[in-house]
C-alpha cells in the first residue's frame, strides 16, 4: 500500500476503535457495569460523545427512528469498513 493510502487507513483504523469503544461502554454503563459518576469514566464516555456524535448524527438523519434500537454505530462500521476496502483496494 502506498503511503498515501496508508495515512488515510490508518485514521480509518483509528474511528473504527473509537466506535467499538464506544459500543462496548454503552452496554456496560447501561447494565450498571461502569458508573458515569467516576471521572475518569465520564472524561471518556464525554470525549467519545464528543468524537462520535456528528458522525452518529448524519447518519441518525437518513436512518428511521427505532425505538430503544441505535443502528447508527452498526452503519458507521459498515462504512469504516467500506472506505478500508476501498483505499486497500485502489492502494495497491
Amino acid at each position: 500500500m502506498s503511503p498515501i493510502f496508508a495515512i488515510p487507513y490508518m485514521i480509518l483504523n483509528v474511528i473504527w476503535f473509537f466506535i467499538i469503544a464506544h459500543f462496548i461502554m454503552s452496554w456496560l454503563i447501561a447494565f450498571n457495569v461502569l458508573n458515569l459518576y467516576q471521572p475518569i469514566v465520564s472524561q471518556i464516555w464525554q470525549g467519545l460523545n464528543r468524537i462520535l456524535d456528528p458522525i452518529y448524527g448524519r447518519i441518525r438523519q437518513f436512518i428511521p427512528n427505532m425505538g430503544g434500537l441505535d443502528l447508527a454505530p452498526l452503519i458507521a462500521l459498515l462504512m469504516v469498513a467500506a472506505l478500508q476496502y476501498t483505499l486497500v483496494y485502489y492502494g495497491q
